[in-house]
């Protein structure tokens, strides 16, 4: 539900186009997906020259203007929705919502996310409505306590930084403009700012950029020989590098109600050692609370959750110098209610996993940063220019090693 694009067209009788277009508005973005939605039955959206002319033949407002035309004036024709397809040239542009109040006509080009042929019921359209009340809205807008041209033109000119708030990316939000104006600051330049389409606002304050780069890691390990570990490191640029950044051994052994448990952590010495924070978590689904917990853990601490069958190992901010730790221990757990015990359709019998959660301020795996003092701004002013980046896990998996591996990695994610 979204504009293509918009129009404000003055109606002036005697001049060589019998028109000037006092306003117009493009959505590159909404443009692309046009192309997606109407595939080959696509028509770009015309030139402000040739949309004009178009637009005054179909609506009869040309000089002289009086033959029958059967495309336009036939009884088959007879228009009652103001919404009209346009022919530019060797195509048509459909659909036009379009009409004439106080001299200006308001048109706009809703976007259609189907195929155009055959041409669907205007009802299934939920961009004309949109489109008829932005266009309303921009009506009263310009008309409302407007007493003379140069007012219009005030108006006028104020339309550009009032659809970066009200109709962002085409999409209307507000159509009551007025209102969106007591929030708008309007820079008091000479030459209007280029605004890039996805800021819908002047910025106030000292000019910065903010440059961050971010990294996620994804790593399935299973300790068999003939199972291999799976690890990804994904983020801004996709890449992947040729060790996980902490290297897992994980076994689960049950005993009756008991289960013994394992955990080997290991950070590779080519990763920074300094977290903003490092957890593994260890849950126990499909099974009763935690009764009892005898453990030995060489290094953080320990946190308990009964009720949720899940232990929390609170690595700290720094892996010792050895960079190995070690958890052992034997979980206790009584009977299982089902309306309160969590349940997983992975973790089913022996099948189990820790889950590492850890974050690394300045650092990358693959050594990407931005250089700032390579940014190029085009703007006026000198802007403060930061950068950041981070290494954050994502789907970070260690699996029991007694366990048989899931079938798909996929399954994982959903």
């Amino acid at each position: 539900m979204a504009q293509r694009a918009v129009w404000l067209i003055s109606h002036e009788p005697g001049t060589p186009l019998c028109g000037i277009v006092r306003f117009s508005r493009r959505y590159p973005t909404v443009e692309k997906r046009a192309k997606v939605f109407n595939g080959a039955t696509y028509v770009p959206i015309p030139e402000d020259g040739p949309f004009l002319k178009a637009l005054l033949f179909k609506l009869r407002l040309l000089d002289g203007d009086t033959d029958f035309v059967e495309s336009r004036d036939g009884c088959s024709r007879i228009n009652k929705t103001s919404v009209y397809g346009l022919p530019v040239e060797s195509e048509e542009i459909w659909p036009v919502v379009a009409f004439l109040k106080n001299g200006i006509i308001y048109a706009c080009v809703p976007l259609v996310e189907q195929t155009l042929s055959p041409c669907p019921p205007l009802i299934s359209i939920s961009g004309i409505s949109q489109g008829f009340e932005l266009l309303f809205g921009l009506q009263d807008f310009l008309y409302s306590g407007q007493k003379n041209e140069a007012e219009l033109n005030t108006k006028l000119n104020q339309l550009p930084d009032l659809l970066l708030h009200s109709c962002p990316f085409g999409t209307l939000l507000d159509a009551n403009l007025q209102n969106t104006l007591d929030g708008v600051n309007f820079a008091s330049v000479s030459q209007p700012q280029k605004q890039p389409a996805w800021k819908v606002g002047a910025y106030k304050g000292k000019p910065q950029v903010s440059i961050s780069i971010t990294e996620k890691v994804k790593s399935m390990q299973y300790d068999k020989r003939d199972i291999a570990d799976m690890w990804q490191v994904v983020g801004v640029v996709t890449c992947k590098v040729p060790v996980p950044p902490i290297l897992g051994f994980y076994q689960m052994k049950e005993e009756e109600v008991q289960l013994k448990v394992t955990v080997n952590l290991k950070l590779h010495e080519s990763v920074k050692n300094n977290f903003e924070f490092c957890e593994a978590h260890i849950p126990f689904y499909n099974r009763g609370p935690i009764t009892h917990l005898e453990y030995k853990v060489s290094f953080g601490q320990l946190e308990i959750f009964r009720e949720k069958s899940l232990l929390i190992w609170i690595i700290g901010q720094k892996f010792p110098k050895s960079m190995e730790i070690n958890l052992s221990g034997t979980v206790t757990f009584g009977a299982k209610t089902h309306e309160k015990q969590p349940f997983d359709q992975i973790c089913i019998g022996g099948t189990a996993y820790v889950k590492l959660h850890f974050r690394i301020l300045d650092y990358t795996l693959t050594g990407c940063y931005a250089d700032q003092h390579s940014v190029q701004v085009f703007a006026p002013g000198k802007p403060k220019i930061s950068t950041h980046r981070k290494l954050i896990s994502s789907d970070y998996y260690i699996w029991n090693s007694k366990a048989p591996a899931p079938v798909a990695y996929g399954s994982l994610l959903l």
